[in-house]
């Protein structure tokens, strides 16, 4: 008789990884478990992707309202039913959860509603609620628990009332004031769409730039485009204190410049924190398996995503990198090909495209200016305001500009920022042209559909031939 608890394979979190691997190997014939505690789908369908874009749609439609008589369409000023918006959000999550279990269960995979921890290299306890246990063990165990809000260590703010990424998204009443600790991609999404929604908004930012991977002129167009809508956003403040005031929250900071430190205060009804995401791994039993992470609790992988030990693989957000959704289905493919197909795929020399999701997009593909100069390259760099793009202009989405960097030997292109309208698309087909190795030149040459944004393209290259 076959055990009920011994499987060919487990995935432990049912995120954009380890949701489609575990169909790929039931559906492949083997004898596979889910093991999820919450739900189905992980942080994009459930607290990240999915709906913060629904919301960020909805935030855009008010900002339109708004703009209207810039179109000469005369309109009256929106009136945001939060409540509303967070049941469209909600609809579209719970569309895409449950469809999500559906696949799973019709591809014949065992999903287990519990926490799992590792009692052994291959066998892990699950606690599936109302005192029951299960010990599970198997051939190929592999972790996708991805992230979580890491909560910084401030004075005062255990004792306050904030938010996170995930409670942000339940409120059904717009804030008066909202404070955003974070000028991270998370943060300013949702400082933008709170703003259009109709609350104050204050962003104190630690590093002297806001997004700070990003090349400065990029950040520092992204910061002028927040401030412009109304927006507070205060760099190289450190948050000192945190003071909850009845219905008020009162943040202390101390801002630093040439000058010195100046301290400061603000005093928010509402205030999230952004600041960084830490691994859902400290919980998982890790070292009763022997499997080794490192001083920030992401698990060591190798190239082919396996830990340092058999049979356990991580994939997604928990072994540190990119923490994207795409990222982690990339993951996907990689163990589906090596686990389910006899391949050897790796990761090494990946692309890591993004998109920032505030209005107008940031669009990014390879590498920086500023890591391309560290790096030692000789490159050029060419750049072209949205200002000069006609599609852009018959849209009146004029802000942000384009930039590529090359390099000035090989005339292959390196990288690319896009901050402007339809970024996230035009920083994709850069991205199709490096994937096939071309020169700049076939982007400067290429003709493209008009009027589109895409067609910018060949001006910005043409740009390229005078850069240094």
């Amino acid at each position: 008789m076959m055990n009920r608890n011994q499987y060919e394979i487990v995935v432990v979190g049912a995120g954009q990884g380890g949701g489609p691997l575990a169909g790929a190997a039931a559906r492949g014939g083997r004898r596979t478990a889910l093991i999820e505690r919450v739900h189905v789908g992980g942080t994009c369908v459930n607290e990240g992707c999915s709906p913060t874009k629904t919301m960020v749609a909805s935030a855009r439609v008010a900002h339109l309202v708004r703009r209207a008589a810039d179109y000469g369409v005369h309109a009256t000023a929106p009136r945001i039913d939060l409540a509303r918006v967070h049941e469209r959000k909600q609809q579209i999550v719970d569309s895409f959860r449950d469809g999500s279990e559906r696949s799973l269960i019709q591809a014949g995979v065992d999903v287990i509603r519990g926490r799992a921890r590792f009692v052994g290299p291959r066998t892990l306890d699950v606690d599936v609620g109302d005192g029951a246990r299960r010990t599970i063990t198997a051939d190929t165990i592999v972790i996708n628990t991805g992230l979580r809000a890491a909560i910084p260590s401030i004075p005062g703010l255990d004792t306050a009332r904030y938010l996170t990424s995930t409670s942000i998204m339940e409120l059904v009443d717009v804030p008066a004031h909202l404070v955003v600790l974070g000028g991270g991609y998370i943060g300013l999404e949702f400082a933008q769409m709170f703003r259009r929604f109709g609350s104050r908004v204050t962003v104190l930012q630690r590093g002297a730039q806001l997004l700070d991977h990003e090349d400065t002129d990029v950040a520092d167009a992204v910061a002028t485009i927040l401030r412009d809508e109304g927006i507070e956003v205060l760099l190289g403040t450190t948050v000192t204190a945190v003071e909850q005031r009845a219905a008020e929250t009162l943040v202390r900071y101390s801002t630093t410049s040439v000058e010195g430190a100046t301290p400061g205060t603000v005093s928010g009804t509402h205030l999230l924190v952004a600041s960084g995401r830490r691994p859902n791994t400290d919980d998982l039993g890790l070292d009763a398996a022997g499997i080794v992470v490192d001083d920030r609790g992401y698990i060591r992988v190798d190239d082919r995503l396996a830990t340092n030990v058999p049979g356990v693989f991580v994939i997604g957000d928990a072994k540190g990198g990119p923490a994207f959704t795409h990222i982690s289905y990339d993951d996907f493919r990689i163990l589906r090909a090596n686990l389910l197909e006899g391949g050897s795929w790796t990761t090494g020399g990946r692309q890591v495209p993004y998109t920032v999701f505030i209005d107008p997009e940031l669009g990014r593909i390879g590498m920086t200016e500023k890591e391309a100069r560290t790096a030692g390259l000789t490159v050029r760099v060419g750049t072209l305001p949205m200002s000069s793009v006609a599609r852009a202009l018959e849209t009146d989405e004029t802000r942000g500009f384009m930039k590529a960097i090359v390099d000035a030997g090989t005339q292959r292109i390196l990288g690319a920022a896009v901050l402007g309208i339809a970024g996230g698309e035009i920083a994709t087909i850069v991205q199709v042209a490096m994937l096939g190795g071309l020169p700049y030149t076939a982007l400067r040459d290429g003709i493209f559909s008009h009027p589109t944004v895409a067609e910018a393209l060949n001006n910005l290259f043409t740009a390229m031939d005078r850069a240094v």
